[in-house]
């Protein structure tokens, strides 16, 4: 019997979903089914944990080195400087940002060194992940926060960082996933969405979840204000993550990821 590419008959297997897509919980929408499937390609191009690849096991010496990636507004960066003092178990050491943005100027303020990797200044879009894969090699992070990054992070940046890497995304994953993730839970018509912090892997929102709390979808909600309401949540839990991660270390056993038992969480 021939077998059919991997990739095809994942694509056809896709075709003909109407409501599920592999048992994953999330609306087809027109933005999530195509990031579902840009997901689905990248997963199948690139290393991803299947593959054996552990994530940190072992917790770093006190302070970790985290580096932030930010796109945006820099909420969730602001959050990780603010909660940097005392005895809190990990210091931003660097910022990295894709354009002009306001998490520069907050990193800026807080003498937190900054670097800029325009995808408009390299060749194409792995002269670009070379690039900043070196930028943030150069601050020796222990953990790479993605914290509204707006660029997909391609092979060479997974490969040198992967079990390093995680990202926060406002909804419960695996619902959801992708750019438009609160207006696809208000579409669907959800009573609660929330935040998550995951691993990062070759997929789009699609790593080992590490952390979620859950938000109460409110009767007259918009984007604006539902969104609103899940950063509150987020910038939290992005902070409970770093600080566990730092203290416990994680883990990953078949394909669940994990945190050092002394982590409190949300």
């Amino acid at each position: 019997m021939t077998k059919r590419p991997r990739l095809r008959v994942s694509c056809i297997i896709a075709e003909r979903e109407t409501g599920f897509t592999f048992g994953q919980a999330f609306a087809r929408t027109k933005s999530g089914s195509l990031a579902f499937l840009r997901s689905l390609v990248r997963q199948q191009e690139k290393p991803d944990y299947a593959r054996g690849v552990q994530p940190l096991c072992v917790p770093p010496s006190a302070p970790a080195r985290v580096v932030v990636l930010a796109s945006g507004t820099g909420s969730l960066l602001g959050s990780l400087i603010d909660a940097a003092v005392g005895d809190y178990p990990a210091r931003v050491v660097a910022v990295g940002v894709d354009r002009d943005c306001r998490a520069a100027e907050i990193a800026k303020a807080a003498s937190v060194p900054t670097f800029t990797v325009l995808l408009a200044d390299h060749s194409g879009r792995d002269a670009w992940d070379a690039a900043i894969t070196e930028a943030v090699a150069e601050h020796t992070p222990d953990l790479v926060v993605s914290a509204g990054f707006m660029k997909v992070l391609g092979q060479q940046f997974i490969s040198r960082f992967i079990g390093r890497i995680i990202n926060t995304h406002p909804a419960l994953l695996p619902a959801f996933p992708g750019a438009h993730g609160v207006a696809d839970a208000l579409a669907y018509g959800v009573k609660v969405t929330g935040a998550t912090v995951h691993l990062v892997d070759a997929g789009i929102d699609t790593g080992p979840i590490l952390a979620q709390q859950s938000v109460p979808v409110l009767d007259g909600d918009d984007i604006a204000t539902l969104h609103e309401r899940i950063k509150v949540t987020e910038r939290r839990l992005l902070v409970d993550v770093v600080a566990a991660i730092a203290t416990g270390g994680m883990n990953l056993v078949d394909g669940k990821a994990t945190i050092g038992r002394k982590a409190t969480i949300g």
